[in-house]
């Protein structure tokens, strides 16, 4: 188990990479950010060495003058990339269609999955919530969507728009594998 002052210096170093990687994403010196945040440029200096234990109000200078919450300053540092492979990625489906999700992160009420579908399948979505809005775009082949009732035929590019709260289904009627992608913003 880690010890509190372990804890407290682990915090102290993430505050410290977070400040000097923000403040040179922004290119500006240590001496330019203390002016904005109002603090002298060596209680800067110890911040980013990880050697300071700032008071609330040090960190909300800090954070003002970077434009940043005060979360940021103190979370883990965020990765510039990250590749996440195929397999990683929630997908679901049956023998005859794949749906993957694009974004694998939760992303506030945004939705975009992939949806693949071998020759002569089919793929019931289920409706959202009142409010929702799906965006479903083809990318490859011919897609079939049938919402509401109404039969609407997709070719590569084009996109149809509506409501998401609907019965809605994807088809390929067609000896080709179709792809589309679905984004939905939840109302």
């Amino acid at each position: 188990m880690r010890e509190a002052s372990d804890e407290g210096q682990a915090t102290s170093e993430r505050l410290g990479a977070n400040l000097r990687a923000l403040r040179e994403l922004r290119g500006i010196t240590q001496a330019q950010a203390a002016k904005a945040a109002e603090i002298p440029r060596a209680t800067w200096a110890n911040l980013e060495t990880g050697s300071a234990n700032p008071t609330l109000e040090v960190l909300r200078k800090a954070s003002c003058a970077l434009q940043v919450s005060i979360e940021e300053l103190l979370a883990p540092p965020r990765e510039s990339a990250r590749k996440i492979a195929v397999s990683a990625l929630p997908t679901r489906g049956n023998a005859m269609v794949t749906v993957r999700n694009l974004v694998p992160e939760p992303l506030g009420g945004v939705q975009v999955e992939r949806i693949e579908l071998k020759a002569h399948s089919r793929w019931t979505g289920v409706p959202h919530r009142a409010g929702t809005r799906e965006f479903c775009a083809c990318e490859r082949g011919t897609l079939t969507v049938f919402v509401g009732g109404e039969k609407w035929q997709l070719s590569e590019g084009e996109v149809l728009v509506f409501r998401g709260d609907q019965r809605h289904s994807y088809v390929n009627d067609t000896d080709r594998v179709t792809v589309g992608v679905s984004v939905v913003l939840v109302g």
